[in-house]
């Protein structure tokens, strides 16, 4: 605001400005906040992995039960953020640059999974492939198995962790417009040329940041899982799940070992959000100047 409209509007000028002690209070509350319900519950995670030391921190981890979930969780992980990087990808690509019928219902489709319950999500899946399910008397007679099973853990987290990408690459993809493929193809490029070389370069870090997202969720969930996988120790547990049931059978540092994985994996997440997050801002800011 320049100083003549502070001058003839002096109430603007202190409409965002607070007495120090409004400002202590608020900036006092917001942090007490973050304390309570962040800042402890993680340190008290690593507090009580390691409260007997670091030799049973590592022989927890390093157990059969604990290192098939971790093997477990990482191939699921992997394999619904690669499912879910190739959709994000294509429907973002169709939402921001192609105008059709339908759209609207596509992209609240998009955004189904963060209004449906993880637990509903589960049943759903148990209701389709279960024997007693839609599909679940043609599978057994292939003897194909989808629940208590990794494709069935795999689905239910695909299917939570189905808006991350297609999230953050439609807003970018929209803000960025058309100009630049259409120049390319007007000089010839093919469709495949030109997603490769001009659109996915300028979207990469949100590419980043939706891959990051989906993979810190993937390896985090509980209730689609939980539903799906049967509870079948050594094959079918994940981490979480892996928590639930060590900390249920009072095998305290073992179940916290693995649960400061997941903590890890959230701190390693957050900062690695902020530096993407301050990437796509300096995008932003090229694009405009």
């Amino acid at each position: 605001m320049s100083e003549s409209a502070i001058q003839f509007y002096p109430e603007r000028a202190t409409a965002r400005s607070e007495p120090w002690l409004a400002r202590a209070i608020i900036i006092g509350l917001t942090m007490l906040f973050l304390t309570v319900f962040v800042v402890l519950p993680l340190a008290i995670v690593f507090v009580q992995a390691f409260s007997h030391g670091a030799g049973a921190y590592f022989a927890a981890l390093t157990e059969p039960e604990s290192l098939s979930a971790i093997r477990l969780t990482l191939a699921v992980a992997a394999i619904s953020v690669g499912l879910n990087l190739m959709f994000g990808l294509i429907a973002a690509w169709a939402i921001a640059k192609f105008e059709f019928r339908g759209k609207s219902v596509l992209v609240t489709l998009i955004d189904l999974p963060f209004s449906v319950s993880p637990v509903i999500a589960g049943l759903v899946f148990v209701l389709l492939f279960g024997a007693q399910g839609t599909l679940g008397p043609w599978l057994q007679r292939h003897d194909i198995q989808i629940l208590f099973a990794v494709p069935g853990i795999a689905l239910a987290t695909t299917f939570v962790t189905f808006p991350f990408v297609s999230r953050a690459l439609i807003p970018l993809m929209q803000e960025q417009g058309t100009l630049e493929e259409e120049a390319a193809l007007s000089l010839g490029a093919s469709g495949l040329q030109t997603f490769f070389r001009v659109t996915l370069p300028n979207i990469k870090w949100g590419v980043l940041y939706g891959v990051l997202l989906c993979n810190a969720r993937a390896m985090g969930e509980f209730g689609a899982v939980s539903v799906v996988s049967g509870h079948i120790r050594g094959e079918t547990n994940t981490m979480p799940l892996l928590v639930e049931i060590l900390y249920n059978e009072y095998q305290f540092v073992a179940a916290f070992a693995v649960a400061s994985l997941l903590a890890l994996l959230a701190l390693v997440t957050l900062v690695a959000k902020t530096v993407l997050e301050r990437h796509l801002d300096q995008g932003r800011q090229t694009r405009d100047d």
